[in-house]
């Protein structure tokens, strides 16, 4: 699909740009991506992959060029604004998943929702309904530290949804995960692109992209590769 619905415009990112060590890490990035699209995103360590991740998802802005999700423009957006499209539109599944080890699985989601101010009944609701599709309906009050690696996985994807963000990033989704739970995450992404969920995952794992319906491979900050 190329409906514009991500679309960036030659986006360059230096990091550090006033200094002797300067990085290009992005190299003049055109990238257009569909509507319910399942993208990803590969490369090796130091292609500029997760520097594109990290832009598309509004957590950093670009040295240079334009980015636009949705309609909305993310490269020259204000803090409010960009915060709003974060919360609103995006959802995050980090690499590290970042769940706080005193909260327990549904507190963890709800988190999210509070963060983009939604009433907390509903989130409540929203956050059980979650986490029982995902298979964890008998764990809603277990911390992390309670979880498989696998589970808290699940609980981080039903964190990233709780706002039915538009779009849903991913990190080396199944990095830290045995194949099997690998698989049973990829399939996790498998459902929600066939409800019509757009996925970027930025990956390395061929059993990840593979899954993908577009593949596009980054080198030293440029795309040299875009195919289905």
């Amino acid at each position: 699909m190329s409906d514009g619905f991500v679309r960036l415009e030659n986006v360059v990112k230096v990091h550090a740009p006033k200094s002797p060590v300067a990085v290009r890490a992005l190299d003049g990035i055109d990238l257009t991506i569909g509507r319910g699209d399942y993208v990803a995103i590969v490369g090796e360590s130091g292609s500029g992959k997760t520097t594109l991740m990290h832009l598309l998802g509004g957590l950093d802005r670009p040295t240079s060029g334009t980015i636009t999700i949705d309609g909305v423009r993310l490269d020259d957006a204000s803090p409010a604004t960009l915060a709003h499209i974060r919360s609103a539109k995006i959802g995050f599944v980090f690499q590290g998943l970042n769940l706080i080890p005193a909260l327990d699985a549904r507190e963890n989601v709800i988190l999210a929702a509070r963060y983009a101010r939604r009433p907390r009944a509903e989130a409540f609701e929203r956050a059980t309904t979650l986490l029982t599709e995902l298979g964890l309906g008998e764990r809603l009050s277990h911390r992390p530290a309670q979880l498989s690696g696998g589970q808290q996985q699940r609980v981080a994807i039903a964190r990233a949804l709780i706002n039915a963000p538009a779009l849903l990033l991913a990190d080396e989704p199944t990095g830290e995960l045995d194949s099997r739970t690998a698989e049973s995450i990829l399939a996790t992404f498998d459902e929600l692109n066939a409800r019509g969920q757009t996925v970027v995952v930025v990956t390395h794992s061929a059993a990840v992209y593979e899954r993908a319906r577009r593949v596009i491979r980054i080198a030293d900050g440029r795309i040299v590769a875009d195919a289905a």
